[in-house]
């Protein structure tokens, strides 16, 4: 794995851990129309309750295959290719409730770090 491939399995996990675990209930300018905390940015988007829960787990839960990934080769690139694609998502839901661009920032860096971790592992 080359060194670019590892930066961006690496910012990818860290991201997702900090955004899924540590900022949870924090307000940021990132979150989805007038939301204070991903449970709230969930029902901006109309998902059911608990959806976030899910959502949240399998993030996490990719992350930290990221993250086993610097040990356990083969499960990079499905764990990059899973949270890419639901990072295309989020960058969906914010552009569904009209969300200035600004706000998917997040979720397009975290595409970006997946890509990039599928291109160079």
């Amino acid at each position: 794995m080359s060194f670019i491939g590892t930066i961006g399995q690496l910012g990818a996990a860290l991201w997702i851990l900090n955004v899924w675990i540590l900022r949870f209930n924090k307000e940021t300018e990132y979150r989805g129309g007038d939301a204070k905390n991903l449970p709230q940015e969930f029902d901006v988007y109309g998902f059911p309750k608990g959806t976030v829960y899910l959502v949240g787990a399998t993030k996490v839960s990719l992350a930290l295959l990221l993250i086993i990934g610097l040990w356990v080769d083969p499960v990079v690139r499905p764990a990059a290719i899973a949270l890419g694609s639901l990072m295309v998502g989020a960058i969906g839901m914010h552009l569904r409730v009209g969300d200035r661009l600004k706000k998917a920032a997040p979720a397009i860096s975290v595409l970006t770090l997946c890509i990039l971790t599928i291109a160079f592992i």
